[in-house]
């Protein structure tokens, strides 16, 4: 089994534990709120605007015998740079203050996920930064399109108001097809044991924003 094979199926109840957190089995009951969207783009705005300084982060503390992994982040750079003012513009769109939201602070679960990743990065294997690129871009890949589909024929928003959404469902397709053959060059069990271990963790962080999403929406109010 390859190595991409056993990341996703060792985290496969950690997954399936992110993908039941309320708010996103409400959602594909066509049960959510203009409100419910907003708390979910500022969040996303609060942790994709670190991620490229993350990408740069673990770049910089690649090995010169890592040298075809720290190329690999350079073209993750490139794709990612200037996402952060996509969910400010489905803000907008959607009927929210951007330059609020730009100025404002992030709940506590996102502040945790994205300080587990600086962590991860700088304390320990900086590797187990795959582990948020598996969730972030896996989760994308399996609810973005479909949700964007079901809220906007709920809410009855502009196209414009899911840029973020639409975009990474089809764009994460391509970036998990390339995380997968990245994936399977690692071949040093202890990078790979990190990796996993990682990825269970970023799923739980994740979900708890999900899962918080009810006190962030209450508290920008």
């Amino acid at each position: 089994m390859s190595f991409y094979d056993q990341l996703v199926k060792q985290t496969a109840s950690s997954r399936e534990y992110l993908l039941s957190s309320p708010i996103i089995l409400r959602t594909f009951k066509g049960e959510i709120s203009k409100e419910d969207y907003l708390a979910f783009l500022t969040q996303a705005y609060y942790h994709v605007r670190h991620t490229v300084p993350l990408l740069m982060a673990v770049g910089s503390r690649m090995t010169m015998e890592q040298e075809w992994l720290r190329e690999a982040l350079g073209e993750y750079i490139e794709e990612e740079m200037g996402h952060q003012e996509w969910i400010l513009n489905d803000i907008e769109a959607a009927g929210g203050d951007k330059k609020i939201i730009q100025h404002g602070m992030p709940g506590m679960a996102t502040e945790l996920m994205v300080s587990y990743a600086y962590d991860t990065i700088h304390r320990g294997n900086p590797l187990g930064f795959f582990g948020m690129v598996l969730v972030l871009e896996g989760t994308s890949i399996k609810l973005a399109t479909d949700a964007a589909g079901i809220i906007q024929k709920t809410l009855t928003l502009p196209d414009n108001a899911f840029s973020y959404l639409t975009s990474h469902g089809s764009l994460d397709i391509e970036h998990m097809t390339f995380f997968e053959s990245l994936m399977n060059k690692i071949t040093d069990a202890s990078d790979q044991k990190v990796i996993i271990h990682a990825a269970h963790i970023f799923y739980h962080l994740y979900a708890e924003i999900f899962r918080t999403l009810e006190q962030t929406k209450a508290e920008a109010a």
